[in-house]
């Protein structure tokens, strides 16, 4: 009997002790689980960081928390081309200089005063700083044209996100579409833009984004 009893407790005890090792292991199963997509997503945060940080170059205070996507549904919007004022005589400046401390880069193209259909800097002055967004192809546009194209930037700051500009001068066309729009950290508002440009029939497109600075004039951040 003493035996049988014996047993019996040797049964309970392997049983229980059974259950405590199951018991013990089910969560380090699940813990192992959860870490493994905890760094899958911590994974998938940072290869989506890294994609960001490849667009604005690491400035982590002037990266914008894109909080909108192109949702523009109705038709493009067409620049119309103004023809120069009277006062206008064009002449040379520098490629890269600052008026009033906002920096003014034209590397392509002809180099004027003023942006857009501003045709002086003081006019100008808050749009001055998209100037760093000129791509390659104004190599070939004179100076009409390439007016043209800033003036669609100018109204693509405030156009709905994924709304066309398009513009049309002398042979040459092309469009600016805002395509999403957010914050920085310390609350500027940021645009991103694509830039398309025709020539001979050949497209070329870019983005660039820039941010609205505290006295309301654009600075373009690094891509």
């Amino acid at each position: 009997m003493l035996n049988v009893r014996t047993s019996l407790k040797s049964t309970i005890a392997a049983a229980f002790a059974a259950l405590m090792i199951a018991g013990t292991m089910t969560p380090s199963v699940a813990s192992a689980q959860d870490r493994g997509r905890n760094e899958r997503d911590r994974g998938d945060r940072d290869r989506g960081g890294d994609r960001d940080r490849g667009r604005h170059d690491g400035n982590h205070d002037r990266r914008p928390s894109w909080g909108g996507d192109r949702h523009w549904g109705g038709p493009p919007r067409y620049v119309v081309v103004n023809p120069r004022p009277r006062y206008y005589r064009p002449y040379y400046v520098p490629r890269q200089r600052y008026y009033n401390s906002v920096r003014v880069y034209r590397p392509y193209g002809p180099v004027y005063p003023g942006f857009g259909f501003y045709y002086r800097d003081n006019d100008a002055a808050r749009f001055l700083g998209l100037t760093a967004l000129i791509i390659v192809a104004f190599n070939q546009f004179n100076e009409a044209q390439q007016r043209a194209h800033e003036e669609a930037m100018i109204q693509a700051t405030n156009a709905q996100i994924g709304e066309e500009i398009i513009w049309d001068e002398g042979g040459r066309r092309g469009s600016v579409t805002p395509t999403r729009e957010g914050t920085t950290d310390d609350g500027r508002q940021c645009r991103e833009f694509q830039q398309n440009v025709t020539i001979g029939g050949k497209e070329t497109e870019a983005y660039g984004t820039a941010c609205m600075q505290r006295d309301g004039s654009w600075q373009v951040v690094d891509n």
